[in-house]
């Protein structure tokens, strides 16, 4: 049996492509640490750096998990550049209202400052914080909030970004580009704060929304370049997208990213193979909603075992939620993910 690592070491040894002594945990648990904190509006704790970083220490020093992930949301980047966002009571920011009304105007959009955007800033102190305090002790990727397809569909809005790629309008790729800079400043101020990784999330890319051949013309290309940007920098990078990313897959791990997060309806053999002869690692997929937030300790236990059954076997596999997990996710489900990951993930498996 492999020596017992501490987080760090356990998430390097997966990123590395060689066995941990168990599997190790991530918690995609921003609006759980708002709970935690007993937030009555998560307006002001979404806008409070301090107050995140201490959430998510808290939850940390609760859960035990070896990977924080620090972020408050889908929209801190869409709000840096000019898309109009809601702060719900108990819930995360939403974009309500495009920054560009015409693709005519992308040139009228300034990559934003992430030092002197207010949300942007106050994401990067709860990343700088949480580093600061238990960087030495837990793996931390500081969210570089949404990917390229992601964030040009906040920007344009959604309705009339989808009308877009129907249409073909090559302007799209201009877009694109100007949404691919800002994530990569992004993505670089949050490791300045002393992340370990930064990650990004492209939901809109997937199968469920478009066609893979959409994708591959009009995402793919954006995640690869970014990739390419960050590894020159020394940046690893985990890339999420939810719903069914099986027709994609072998792609996602073809842009190179560190870390490639699946959720719930991808098909985990699949997802495994794919990854099979790389580096990339796999980070997933139990459900969220009907099984952590809405399931048994037993329901959480029987989908973590199975996924360690499929994805862990070789390593290159972390163990957490398919997607952020909601704020009323039972800290009982937090636990039994947890410690499957320490009664049935121990190497050899």
């Amino acid at each position: 049996m492999p020596e017992e690592l501490n987080a760090i070491e356990r998430v390097n040894r997966v990123l590395s492509g060689q066995l941990p002594d168990r599997v190790p945990v991530d918690l995609h648990n921003f609006m759980v640490t708002a709970r935690m904190m007993a937030v009555d509006n998560y307006e002001d704790f979404f806008r409070d750096g301090e107050a995140m970083a201490e959430g998510q220490i808290a939850a940390w020093r609760r859960f035990g998990h070896d990977v924080l992930l620090v972020e408050n949301g889908t929209a801190a980047l869409a709000e840096a550049c000019g898309v109009q966002v809601v702060y719900q009571e108990k819930s995360a920011p939403v974009a309500v209202a495009p920054a560009i009304n015409s693709l005519d105007d992308i040139d009228k959009l300034e990559i934003p400052d992430p030092d002197r955007v207010p949300v942007l800033a106050e994401n990067l102190k709860a990343t700088r914080i949480v580093c600061e305090e238990i960087g030495d002790q837990a793996f931390i990727m500081g969210r570089a909030d949404q990917g390229p397809f992601s964030l040009a569909s906040e920007l344009r809005g959604m309705t009339f970004f989808m009308m877009d790629l129907a249409i073909g309008d090559d302007r799209i790729h201009h877009l694109l580009d100007y949404a691919t800079q800002v994530c990569k400043r992004y993505a670089l101020a949050q490791m300045e704060q002393g992340a370990h990784c930064t990650s990004i999330g492209d939901s809109p890319s997937g199968p469920d929304l478009i066609s893979p051949e959409m994708y591959r013309r009009y995402a793919y290309p954006y995640v690869k370049r970014l990739v390419v940007e960050l590894q020159a920098e020394g940046v690893p990078l985990a890339y999420h997208i939810c719903g069914n990313a099986t027709p994609i897959i072998e792609d996602m791990v073809s842009t190179g990213a560190a870390i490639i997060e699946i959720d719930q309806k991808a098909d985990m053999a699949a997802c495994k193979q794919a990854t099979a002869g790389t580096n990339a690692a796999l980070l997933g997929p139990v459900d969220p909603s009907a099984v952590l937030a809405h399931g048994s300790p037993a329901d959480v236990t029987a989908a973590c075992r199975e996924a360690i059954n499929i994805l862990g076997p070789g390593g290159g596999f972390i163990l957490g939620p398919g997607c952020a997990m909601p704020a009323s996710t039972p800290d009982e489900n937090i636990d039994a993910l947890i410690e499957a990951a320490k009664e049935y993930g121990q190497y050899p498996l």
